[in-house]
């Protein structure tokens, strides 16, 4: 694995994990809001060891990624970073988003950067407003941080108690920055949600684009996820020609969290029918 830095616009830089041999498909895997690329590392490896080329990023204002100083988290924005990121691909290629990622790449293929396959993890183009909601309130409930690692776990395990509460915490550390003060925060820009510049309306992008009859799409959804409905997969099925859905039972709207070796082959399976990697025959 090679982490590398990504130049973006405004002279800003994304951080980004690469795995696999360039040169081979690539996929770009994009988590989803609040979240930081170490929600991806076992996909990486995966998808590497199925012979892919990995590239596994921060969102901008996310992670080790720089923050926008402006607060420009729109769409636009996040499709040019996407662009960026997939000069370091190979001429096929893959997105992968869950959640804000998602919409970040259904975004991206709306402004131009057509990808060969696009798999969506719980995201749809209408949205649960209630399960929308209810991840924005856990996601602002702590402005002034957390004292403890501890403390971080325990707001997570109110919020989502079906998840069992991991006994080392070293995985949620990557997803805070320590202050100063010795506080923990999560590691994401507070404007990203409650300042900066509208994200715009992925509804008015897919109404006017040009690449959901051509692009194989999966939709992978996490039964238990209140953030996908069956009107919103409905939806987005009249949208998308050639879309694909995998339910994982068990899992909520961390899908890949959840049920990582499920989530795994089925992504695995679905790219290796239409963006197979090299020296794979499909029938």
């Amino acid at each position: 694995m090679r982490t590398i830095r990504i130049p973006v616009d405004n002279g800003l830089h994304i951080v980004a994990d690469e795995l696999g041999e360039r040169g081979a498909p690539t996929v770009i895997l994009g988590h989803g809001g609040g979240q930081t690329r170490h929600s991806w590392d076992r996909a990486g490896i995966d998808l590497a060891a199925a012979g892919y080329h990995v590239i596994n990023y921060d969102l901008l204002g996310h992670g080790e990624s720089d923050w926008e100083p402006d607060g420009d988290y729109s769409f636009a924005r996040r499709a040019a970073d996407l662009a960026r990121v997939w000069e370091y691909g190979s001429n096929r290629c893959a997105f992968v988003g869950a959640s804000l990622g998602g919409l970040s790449a259904m975004a991206a293929a709306c402004h131009g950067v057509w990808p060969d396959a696009l798999v969506l993890v719980d995201v749809v183009a209408r949205l649960s407003e209630e399960g929308v909601e209810r991840i924005v309130g856990f996601m602002t409930a702590n402005p002034d941080g957390f004292g403890t690692l501890e403390d971080a776990a325990d707001a997570i395990s109110a919020y989502y108690p079906d998840r069992p509460r991991p006994a080392r915490l070293d995985g949620l550390r990557k997803n805070l920055r320590q202050g100063e003060d010795g506080r923990f925060h999560w590691h994401w820009d507070p404007k990203f949600l409650t300042g900066g510049r509208e994200h715009g309306s992925i509804i008015d992008l897919l109404d006017n684009a040009d690449w959901t009859a051509r692009v194989p799409t999966l939709l992978v959804r996490g039964m238990k996820s209140d953030i996908v409905t069956d009107a919103g997969v409905a939806d987005l099925a009249e949208r998308l020609g050639q879309l694909e859905v995998v339910d994982i039972g068990g899992a909520g709207h961390m899908v890949a969290g959840d049920r990582n070796d499920q989530f795994n082959a089925a992504v695995i399976a679905f790219l290796a029918r239409v963006m197979p990697p090299a020296g794979v025959m499909t029938g």
